[in-house]
Formats: C-alpha cells, structure tokens, sequence
C-alpha cells in the first residue's frame, strides 16, 4: 500500500493512505469504503503496539494497513467511535482476523456486530503501548458518540472526533434538542479545555484545528440544526 510521509490531513477514497509521525505515537489516516470514512491506525513508537479508530470499511485494505512484515504493528484494540453502520463494516473481521479486543460506549455498543470487550464512559482512558487516549462522550449525533484526545508531550494535542466535529461544524442530529446537546458539549469538553492549535481528525473528510473553527461557534448556534 502506497503511503505519503508528507501529512496533510487529505486522503482520498481508495487513494493512499497518510502517516504523521509524533515522537511517541505514528498517526496512519486511510480513506475506506463508499461514504469516504477515516479510518486511523496509531501505533506506539516504543512497543509497536496499534489501536484502530473504526473500522469502517474494505478490511483487506485496513490488514494492507497494518503490513505484512514480522515487525508490523501489533493491533490490540479496535475502538468504534459512535453507533451508526458506515463506521463498522470491517469491524468483526479485522477484529476476528487480528484477535484484538473492542471497544465503544455503552450507549452505542448495541448495534454493533460484534459486542464491546470494553465499553468505556467519559473521562477513562484507553492505552495505545506506553501512550493514553481520553475518552470524550460527545452527546447528540448518537447518545454514545465518543472522541478520543491524545495529549502529546512534545507537541501539541491531537483529537479524533467520529462525526461529532467536522471543518465548518458539528455532525448531524435529528431534532434541536440532540444538536444543542452536541454543541454544547463540543464547546464545553472540547473548544473550552483545548487549545488552538489542537489538530482534529473527523471521520469523513480533511482534518482542521481548533483554532481555525474556533470563530464559527457562534455561527453554527444560530444556524442551528
């Protein structure tokens, strides 16, 4: 599998796959299956252990992620960010293929195929080799939409938000009760306690900054769903 070293934050369906390289976690983004989802494979610098963020779609390509060689990464967790169909099509079979354990909230874990070994509430926290990823629930999309925070030591942070926060707004809801519940809480856990030049990864489409959506909070309220 083709992969570029020079991260954007763009990749594109069934086009290459794009590694960023922190100093203690390697971020891979790879485009799979016909709604265009982001699928995220970090993988600890120090252990070569993995953790996959949904695993959305076209297994063969998420195992062509993972390598072939003896020194691949190790993935030990597929973590599923919110309930809806798009973001776990390749879930039982890179989970039954790899024997990792899985993990979502508890709000969402039913209409997953396969049932969480791990379910996780806001706040815990989930280990990626020797780094730790915060759960986020982000409220409103779906009742258990979770965003995972990794604080990088040497860097600045990085967040994957499912489809709770995209470039030029928050996902989809179904009623305004559900939109201001999501909006609330992605100015409240999110926009209140990270900084600007946090990066984020959405589930669909290019990645952005805290920073550059920051402005537009006041625009998406009075937008409304």
């Amino acid at each position: 599998m083709e992969i570029q070293e020079q991260y954007t934050g763009h990749v594109q369906p069934g086009g290459a796959a794009a590694r960023r390289r922190l100093d203690a976690l390697t971020v891979t983004k790879i485009s799979v299956g016909p709604m265009d989802n982001n699928a995220y494979l970090l993988t600890c610098s120090s252990t070569g252990d993995a953790l996959l963020i949904d695993a959305a779609n076209d297994p063969e390509r998420l195992a062509d992620l993972l390598g072939h060689d003896e020194d691949r990464p190790r993935l030990r967790t597929i973590v599923t960010t919110h309930q809806h169909p798009d973001h776990w099509q390749a879930l039982g079979s890179v989970a039954g293929q790899t024997g990792s354990y899985t993990v979502a909230h508890p709000d969402d874990a039913h209409p997953l195929p396969v049932p969480p070994d791990r379910e996780v509430e806001h706040g815990e926290t989930i280990q990626v080799g020797d780094s730790a990823l915060e759960v986020i629930h982000l409220r409103g999309h779906t009742p258990g939409s979770i965003a995972l925070l990794y604080r990088d030591p040497t860097g600045r942070p990085h967040l994957f938000t499912g489809d709770s926060l995209f470039p030029g707004g928050v996902g989809k809801t179904n009623s305004p009760e559900d939109f201001r519940a999501l909006l609330d809480d992605v100015e409240n856990r999110v926009f209140a306690v990270l900084p600007d030049e946090t990066w984020f990864y959405p589930g669909h489409g290019d990645d952005s900054t805290l920073g550059a959506e920051r402005p537009k909070l006041p625009e998406w309220r009075e937008r409304g769903w």
